[in-house]
């Protein structure tokens, strides 16, 4: 058995971060410039860690005239997200353009679908009224996780309803809308300059399925896909991100209501659920990982049972299309032309 004192705590996310860095870029400028042939990297920012870290590990390695940040605000985003990006922009000297989506989303009906979905279950909801779904606390509840609509009147009055499936499945249809629009605006700017996406997802959302199918899941590459968010965080501060961003509660972003990630979908604090996810994924037992994150032996069981739901309700996102029979791939000479251009 390890030995819980000096073998399995908290230090077990520590990074050499200037390593870490160091193989990063490397890793970027490979798969950018030779693996997938273009010129540099396109990066959605939405002024949260992910995506920061993401756009300057990218600098890093292709210099900042060769990263493109996507700005794409629409009517339920916080004010904050656009001014944190544009700190970020700032701070890295890089180029950047913003795409305000909430036209094509009213356009496609993604507000318009969503309301319709919410009165299912709260008939008064309309104009003005403010809105965010929320899981129970896992630490707290039951093993079971049932999402619920938390609403705000005009008036400021809040109501809670649990919604019934139907109500949940129309609700997050429709703002799957949001990721998979921002998602054609980067690769619009992409094709026109030759760029690779990059995609921000760090370990937690990666694993357990936390991302919109052809929507924030996809991209070219996933530069901090194998990084535990603390260990993001890690990253951010010796990358010198603005402090703002880095003290940041991580969010959403998506409904009108605050909201942050652990309510959202993770139903626990970031900090321990990585140790407990490190320790799944290591074969810690549950004894040896409630001792270091200060937990009991049956919450670490519920959270282990957490993750495992989680990966196989997910399975889907990280799906490719299923053929009927294997397609045999052509074999492509290499060209010994310029690889950089069209």
């Amino acid at each position: 058995m390890m030995n819980i004192a000096t073998e399995f705590s908290r230090d077990v996310l520590l990074l050499d971060a200037a390593a870490a860095v160091r193989e990063l870029a490397h890793s970027i400028r490979q798969t950018v410039l030779q693996n997938l042939r273009r010129r540099g990297a396109v990066v959605g920012l939405s002024g949260g860690v992910d995506s920061s870290v993401t756009a300057a590990l990218c600098v890093q390695a292709l210099g900042k005239e060769r990263v493109f940040g996507v700005f794409m605000p629409e009517k339920d985003s916080s004010d904050d997200s656009l001014t944190l990006g544009r700190l970020l922009a700032e701070r890295l000297g890089i180029p950047t353009v913003v795409e305000d989506i909430a036209p094509a989303l009213s356009a496609l009906g993604c507000y318009r679908r969503r309301d319709a979905s919410i009165r299912k279950v709260i008939p008064e909801y309309g104009p003005g009224w403010k809105s965010k779904i929320v899981l129970p606390d896992l630490l707290a509840g039951s093993y079971y996780s049932i999402y619920s609509i938390v609403a705000q009147s005009p008036a400021g009055e809040v109501h809670k309803k649990r919604l019934t499936p139907e109500a949940y499945l129309g609700v997050v249809a429709a703002t799957n809308f949001k990721q998979r629009t921002r998602k054609m605006l980067e690769y619009y700017h992409a094709d026109r300059l030759w760029y690779a996406v990059a995609g921000t997802p760090n370990r937690l959302e990666y694993a357990q399925g936390f991302f919109v199918k052809n929507g924030d899941g996809s991209a070219d590459f996933k530069p901090i896909a194998h990084l535990y968010k603390t260990q993001v965080y890690q990253l951010g501060w010796h990358l010198g991100l603005p402090e703002e961003i880095l003290r940041r509660p991580p969010t959403t972003d998506t409904y009108s209501m605050e909201q942050s990630q652990e309510e959202f979908f993770f139903s626990i604090r970031l900090e321990t659920l990585d140790l407990c996810l490190y320790g799944k994924n290591h074969g810690v037992n549950a004894a040896e990982v409630a001792a270091a994150a200060g937990l009991t032996v049956d919450q670490v069981r519920r959270i282990y049972s957490n993750i495992e739901a989680k990966l196989a309700s997910t399975r889907y996102q990280h799906m490719p299309p299923q053929l009927v029979e294997p397609v045999e791939e052509v074999s492509i000479q290499e060209s010994h032309g310029n690889a950089g251009g069209h």
